[in-house]
């Protein structure tokens, strides 16, 4: 699969949100969705624009969907965009006997059985484009998210779809240099353990949707991969109490719902 670079334009992402994030799409997606669903794109750019990565949400592991999710989530459902599931139904016909001579052609209709399959939900539906946030669910969900987006597209429902996820290497520097300083402010070990695990490779992130996207997972749908970066970053200090953390922290590890669980639910 080869990438496409739209996003590059600035008439179809201004330069001040662009830099924020890291990007990737193919089949022009940014660029269709701004010319076909141009009033959700625009909100959608709205949402990036107004978002800004705080260490006292980020740098805290979380149990369901986790902050950083449900904040993007409730910034798309202020604007009305609404978690929807899709079902979809294939309806087929036999037609036979209508070969032979004209005037005495007949033509028999057999209606196939009809082929339902229940979907399953999207984070975030307005109109014909979709936007999921992939925050910290297993990877496994980029395979179900982008072969459910190809079906969808193929069958005409959307216009295409992004997929709002982490850019792991580029937050793990900035949780290293943040938590670092933390630990210096409270006197403690800069290299006590992060309470977020940013090194695994078997969670939703940039890195893990372009794999899949070279394999071509999403057909010919147009789908953008937008990457929270270290450049999203508000510039703010981790200021918990250490107290607070500890708590924090052993409830996340305490086997609080997954997001990726949830889902599944």
């Amino acid at each position: 699969m080869q990438f496409t670079d739209s996003y590059a334009n600035t008439r179809v992402v201004p330069q001040h949100i662009a830099r924020r994030y890291a990007w990737m799409e193919t089949g022009n997606a940014a660029a269709i969705l701004n010319a076909v669903a141009r009033d959700e794109y625009n909100e959608f750019l709205d949402v990036l624009e107004n978002f800004y990565l705080s260490p006292n949400s980020w740098l805290v592991a979380g149990g369901n969907k986790g902050d950083i999710a449900q904040d993007l989530d409730d910034r798309f459902r202020a604007l009305g965009w609404k978690e929807t599931r899709i079902d979809t139904e294939i309806r087929g016909y036999f037609l036979t006997d209508i070969s032979g001579p004209k005037d005495n052609q007949t033509a028999h209709i057999e209606e196939a059985p009809v082929i339902f399959s229940e979907g399953f939900k999207v984070d975030n539906r307005k109109g014909r484009m979709i936007v999921d946030i992939e925050w910290n669910a297993k990877d496994g969900n980029l395979d179900r998210d982008l072969a459910a987006y190809r079906s969808w597209y193929e069958y005409g429902l959307i216009d295409g779809a992004v997929i709002i996820t982490k850019d792991r290497h580029s937050l793990l520097e900035l949780a290293r240099h943040v938590w670092g300083e933390y630990q210096a402010s409270i006197g403690g070990n800069p290299r006590t353990r992060l309470p977020i695990d940013l090194s695994s490779s078997t969670t939703t992130s940039f890195d893990k949707a372009a794999i899949r996207l070279q394999r071509r997972e999403a057909g010919n749908c147009p789908v953008l991969i937008v990457g929270v970066s270290s450049a999203t970053w508000d510039g703010t200090a981790f200021t918990l109490h250490p107290q607070d953390v500890e708590v924090l922290v052993r409830e996340a590890r305490a086997g609080q719902t997954t997001e990726d669980e949830e889902e599944l639910s």
